[in-house]
């Protein structure tokens, strides 16, 4: 019997009955998800800047679908959860989010989410977006294969490590964006997963530890629009294959160990706009990319590309940002080249270009970096940069230009380096300089400048750098030049300047390095010269000064003096007669000091004073003569005893001790010896035990014990200076005794400890220095009982790393030939009672001037250069140390000072330290920002660490070359102080290697 329809009012009443059964339905299944989001919410630490975030999160509400950061489906069930961005901290409940049936979407980028990938997240199978990137998540990632229907899979930059399950891929076939960059995953090839992944139109592999060759299989990838393997291991050539992603629109390859040239056919990639091979070894000349006319950015530095530049280039007009510094191209540059764009920035430094430069790069007015550093250009500068006022950075030292430089150069207003040093400039610097407000470095250096220095250089207020040495300059120093409170360094020597040296000078408090010598300066030293306080570095030589040297200059604390070849008189001041400043008077006859071999006497001794004078002198000598014989006999029969007994030997008065005075003393040997007991031991290491003295006086001062034994190692702090012994009974502790005398007798700097003397025997060595008795920059940031005193605020901090750098500047350019110290690290970085740093520990530092590693034998020792987690990666091929080396220590010094991290922890993974540690997490802003010490809390300071923290990384390139000069770092530390420098966003744009500017010296 066929089925009767249904009377209407049954019928109404059982279409009503089902609504009424599916809305308690909804409403159930809402409020099931409300807890959920509740629990999600729960489980994090939300910042009080970003609570109102949640403010709609109600435990009231029917359905999540109106939370803020929740987007539901047409069935009023959630689908999406967006909360990146606001700062949360806190686990991440997978148990709980999985639970949402619908969720296809989970943003949870940039915030301070930490702990481990939980194995729930394999339940979340409805997945198709996970970003979880710019957090702190740890651990290994699990197996991904469940989650089949990911499209977008986003890990960047947090902290993964161990092996990444590159075959769980293999199930994730639909992925249209990877990004995994940025952890510290253990080694691996390229994983060939990837290249079967077709629906890619993105790919992030940088910083993923990926050695081996890039896979031809890579062209496989047709639908890439991005594809980036920076930062990685990878070797071998460019494949050819690559030539297929004719799609892509961005290739970033930097820093590998990429060579050969560009595959034939590369200028097929007719849609690439940013192309980055930076910092690889890639050869052949640029010919394969004169076709690539939509390029905005092309960089190529740090290879060794030869030929010459595409005239092509000529006519890119979109191109913005172009960097090839570092290579072997020659020829000229297209003259149209910049001249079609917004044209930003040219570095085109230390090639072997010629010819005229290109004259419209700034035709748009945009431009803001001109570096054409170190080639051989010619002609004169052209006209149109004299109206060129977005320009910041002029660089072109180093050259074969000529001609007198246009007017409005000098009075560019945004322009914060002017450097034409080392080419064939001639005429004046013209008044118009006045108006280059935001002029702090200006190097004129080795040109053929003429006419007066402007008194107008004076209201160029900014001025930090003047150097205008070695040119035609004549007149007399304005005294205008005492408006220049900022000024740190003043460079006018061999000149032609005349007159005197005005008194103004010294109203320039912060100067720091003053030469003047090769002049025809004459009259009185000006005492102002004495009251500054900074003063570090002083050459008023070969001039025609006279008088005496002024009575003030008793209070500077010079590393550096020469007043030599003028007509100086009188008597010098007993604190500047010293051994040190031995050559600094030679050629002023006119000059006399007391009981100093290296001028004549002030007083001449009356008539038989000579010959009592030589008889006194008989009488001392064989007093002498059988002291030391009857001493070496008492050691010798106390060895023999002490030999016997296997005892250990303490210092005796009665040994034969030899005291080398290098600063006025308050104490005699005596006094020390006597106190060289275990007692008073405050530090133990393999260069030596350290002693705290207290003198009758009350002052303190450090003594280093050195036995002239074999050398082992020092383990101090938590650190290890290596030292590989291959036997005998080298004198080393002699070695490394005389290398720090040497080092430290000559140096007077403000940030470089004092030596007082040196104390020898036949078998012990004493130093005495300077006591400091807030112990070493390793203790306050990292030992415990450095954590239990007040936190070091940034302020202090941003002065250690300042007072540090210069103290190593003076080491690298301030003495008569460089000084490597070898050994930079926190723990050789003391602290005064102001915590005011000081530079210690020359120890090592000439150890391998004695026995180099090219001439090591069975019986030699060799000393590896520094500590673990400090030491250059260079050295490791190249057993060499340079300048550059010191600079690479430094920069993670100032990663600890900005961190608060030690150089190596077990976090940053096996065979990693801070420097990669901190490379593999600059991705954004807030991950810059993340890596600052939280003790550090103000927002303004942590602006300001970060600046620093820029410069750390440029100090810990991985090509020596790359990295500046301490000359420079102590500039771009002054420069950081301010909130707002280029620094900031170098870094927080995740760009930090490719650009970076060079800092050429």
């Amino acid at each position: 019997m066929a089925p009767q329809p249904l009377p209407l009012s049954r019928l109404l009443l059982v279409i009503f009955l089902a609504a009424g059964s599916t809305t308690g339905t909804a409403e159930s299944a809402g409020g099931e998800e409300v807890s959920i989001l509740l629990e999600l919410k729960n489980s994090f630490a939300i910042p009080p800047t970003n609570i109102n975030q949640f403010s709609s999160w109600s435990p009231s509400a029917a359905s999540p679908c109106n939370f803020s950061g929740v987007t539901c489906d047409a069935a009023n069930s959630v689908s999406a959860i967006n909360l990146a961005g606001l700062g949360i901290s806190g686990a991440i409940p997978f148990s709980s989010i999985c639970r949402l049936p619908s969720l296809t979407k989970l943003s949870l980028g940039s915030n301070n989410l930490s702990g481990e990938l939980a194995s729930d997240l394999r339940n979340c199978t409805n997945l198709q977006h996970l970003d979880l990137a710019f957090n702190s998540l740890s651990g290994e990632v699990p197996d991904l294969s469940p989650l089949s229907g990911l499209r977008i899979l986003n890990l960047t930059q947090n902290s993964f490590s161990g092996k990444f399950p590159w075959n769980s891929l293999s199930n994730l076939i639909a992925l249209e964006s990877l990004s995994l960059g940025d952890n510290s995953y253990d080694p691996s090839p390229f994983p060939m997963e990837v290249t079967k992944l077709t629906n890619l139109y993105w790919l992030y592999l940088s910083v993923c530890n990926l050695h081996g060759k890039i896979p031809p299989e890579i062209g496989n990838l047709t639908g890439l629009i991005d594809l980036e393997l920076a930062d990685n291991f990878l070797s071998g050539e460019i494949p050819p294959n690559i030539t297929n992603l004719h799609n892509l629109w961005q290739l970033e390859l930097y820093n590998n160990s990429l060579t050969g040239n560009f595959p034939e056919g590369f200028g097929n990639l007719a849609n690439l706009t940013f192309l980055d091979t930076s910092m690889n070894q890639l050869t052949g000349n640029l010919s394969e990319l004169r076709l690539l006319n939509k390029l905005v950015s092309l960089q190529l530095f740090y290879n060794d590309f030869s030929g010459e530049v595409p005239p092509e280039f000529g006519n890119f007009k979109s191109l913005v940002n172009l960097s090839l510094y570092n290579n072997r191209l020659s020829g000229t540059l297209p003259p149209k080249l910049g001249s079609w764009s917004e044209f930003n920035y040219i570095d085109v430094s230390t090639n072997f270009f010629t010819g005229p430069i290109p004259p419209d790069m700034c035709r748009m007015g945009t431009m803001k970096k001109l570096l054409l550093l170190e080639n051989q250009f010619s002609g004169e500068i052209p006209a149109s940069y004299a109206s060129c006022s977005s320009l910041t950075r002029f660089r072109i030292n180093n050259n074969s230009l000529s001609g007198v430089v246009p007017v409005g150069i000098w009075a560019l207003p945004n322009v914060n380096i002017i450097d034409l040093q080392i080419n064939r400039f001639e005429g004046p610097i013209t008044k118009e300089i006045s108006m280059a407000g935001s002029l702090s470095q200006l190097y004129l250096a080795n040109n053929q400048f003429s006419g007066d220095l402007p008194p107008e250089i004076s209201e160029a207020t900014a001025l930090v750098t003047i150097d205008v040495s070695s040119n035609q300059l004549s007149g007399e120093i304005p005294t205008s030049i005492g408006k220049l409170k900022n000024l740190s360094s003043l460079y006018l020597d061999n000149n032609q300047l005349s007159g005197q040296i005005p008194d103004a000078i010294g109203s320039c408090s912060r100067l720091s390095s003053l030469s003047l010598f090769g002049n025809s300066l004459s009259g009185p030293i000006p005492a102002s010269i004495g009251f500054l306080p900074s003063l570090n570095s002083l050459n008023l030589a070969r001039n025609q000064l006279s008088g005496e040297i002024p009575v003030s200059f008793t209070s500077l604390k010079l590393s550096s003096l020469d007043l030599s070849n003028n007509r100086l008189a009188g008597k010098v001041p007993a604190s500047l007669s010293i051994d040190a400043y031995n050559n600094s008077y030679a050629g002023n006859s006119g000059l006399c000091a007391d009981h100093v071999s290296f001028l004549r006497q002030c007083s001449s001794p009356d008539g038989g004073g000579s010959s009592n004078l030589r008889t006194t002198l008989i009488v001392i000598v064989v007093v002498i003569a059988l002291a030391l014989a009857g001493s070496g006999l008492f050691i010798f029969i106390r060895r023999r005893r002490s030999a016997s007994t296997g005892e250990l030997r303490r210092l005796s008065p009665k040994d034969s001790w030899d005291l080398k005075s290098f600063r006025v003393l308050s104490f005699d040997e005596q006094e020390i010896i006597n106190s060289i007991k275990r007692e008073n031991i405050i530090g133990k290491g393999g260069s030596g035990d350290v002693y705290r003295v207290v003198l009758s006086s009350g002052t303190a001062v450090a003594v280093k014990h050195i036995c002239n034994s074999t050398y082992v190692s020092d383990r101090r702090d938590g650190q290890s200076t290596i030292a590989l012994l291959s036997g005998g009974k080298s004198s080393v502790r002699s070695r490394e005794f005389d290398a720090e005398v040497r080092t430290l007798s000559s140096i007077r700097h403000l940030n470089i400890v004092k030596l007082f003397c040196s104390i020898t025997s036949e078998d012990s060595s004493l130093l005495v220095y300077e006591y400091l008795p807030n112990g070493s920059l390793w203790d306050r940031l990292h030992s415990a009982a450095g954590k239990k005193l007040v936190a070091l605020d940034w302020g202090t901090r941003y002065e250690i790393a300042v007072g540090a750098a210069r103290g190593l500047e003076y080491l690298h350019h301030g003495c008569d030939r460089p000084v490597l110290h070898r050994d930079v690290k926190s723990s050789n970085i003391l602290l005064d009672k102001d915590l005011r740093p000081r530079i210690a520990d020359f120890g090592l530092a000439k150890i391998l001037h004695s026995a180099p590693p090219a001439h090591r034998d069975a019986t030699t020792q060799v000393l590896i250069p520094g500590t673990y987690g400090y030491i250059a990666p260079e050295y490791a091929y190249t057993w060499k140390v340079n300048e550059k080396s010191d600079v690479y220590s430094f920069g993670v010094v100032l990663m600890e000072l900005v961190t608060g991290r030690m150089p190596v922890e077990k976090e940053y993974g096996e065979d990693k330290d801070i420097v990669r540690w901190v490379a593999g997490r600059i991705r954004s802003r807030e991950s810059v920002m993340g890596l600052v010490d939280g003790r550090i809390t103000a927002a303004a300071e942590r602006e300001r660490a970060v600046n620093v923290l820029r410069i750390a990384i440029l100090c810990t390139a991985g090509i020596p070359a790359m990295r500046p000069s301490m000359r420079a770092v102590v500039y771009m530390l002054q420069e950081a102080a301010g909130t707002h420098c280029a620094a900031v966003a170098a870094v927080a744009d995740g760009k930090q290697g490719p650009q970076i500017e060079p800092l050429v010296d």
